[in-house]
């Protein structure tokens, strides 16, 4: 077996473990945030989440998603965050943080601007919608034959999530999850058009 064979399998294997590692630090570090939340008597979930249309409320775009009601509320987010940000780090670091920025600033840009008056926003459910959004997406813009089947078979086992970006269930930001998945939708259109346009049409994910 020549070098070129068998350097791909060594490429995925490392790249996975890297997404694993990246993504329990991810999800740790939420954990971490909600217990000095709890500690402090939840007083960074009221000041650091989005309030819309209020010039106090702007720095939540940034904290928000880090931010969660109760453990109910984060553990709820935990396994999609792990599922999707884990498939989403398979493609590296650097687009995990590039695609991550766009989900959390449009996300939190359109909940600001849309939500409801009065209320606060917070939880990680924006990029919980965003990565699933960009997973679904990508192959249609970069033509990858695996990326386009990965989406597909995200569609089958959660596609139902999708039903939450819509308005109707009390206590939950359906604005968080439309413009998180808004945010993903524009994500995949650019990185997926400049990987077809760079000829990265094959390969898996």
């Amino acid at each position: 077996m020549s070098w070129q064979q068998a350097s791909a399998p060594v490429r995925r294997r490392s790249a996975a473990g890297t997404a694993l590692r990246v993504s329990l630090l991810f999800i740790g570090g939420l954990y971490a945030v909600e217990l000095l939340d709890q500690a402090l008597g939840s007083r960074l979930e009221r000041a650091g989440g989005v309030e819309p249309l209020e010039n106090d409320g702007l720095d939540g775009i940034l904290f928000a998603p880090a931010l969660h009601g109760t453990w109910e509320h984060l553990l709820a987010n935990t396994v999609p965050l792990f599922v999707f940000g884990f498939l989403v780090l398979l493609a590296g670091v650097r687009r995990w943080l590039a695609v991550t920025a766009a989900v959390w600033l449009v996300g939190g840009a359109g909940v600001w601007l849309t939500g409801g008056a009065g209320t606060i926003h917070i939880g990680a459910s924006i990029l919980v919608f965003g990565w699933l959004t960009y997973l679904l997406l990508r192959g249609l813009f970069s033509w990858n034959a695996g990326q386009l089947a990965l989406g597909v078979i995200l569609l089958l086992v959660y596609g139902g999530l999708l039903w939450g970006v819509l308005p109707g269930q009390p206590g939950v930001s359906w604005q968080g999850h439309l413009f998180g998945a808004v945010g993903g939708g524009l994500a995949a259109w650019w990185f997926g058009r400049a990987d077809r346009l760079r000829g990265e049409t094959r390969g898996w994910p």
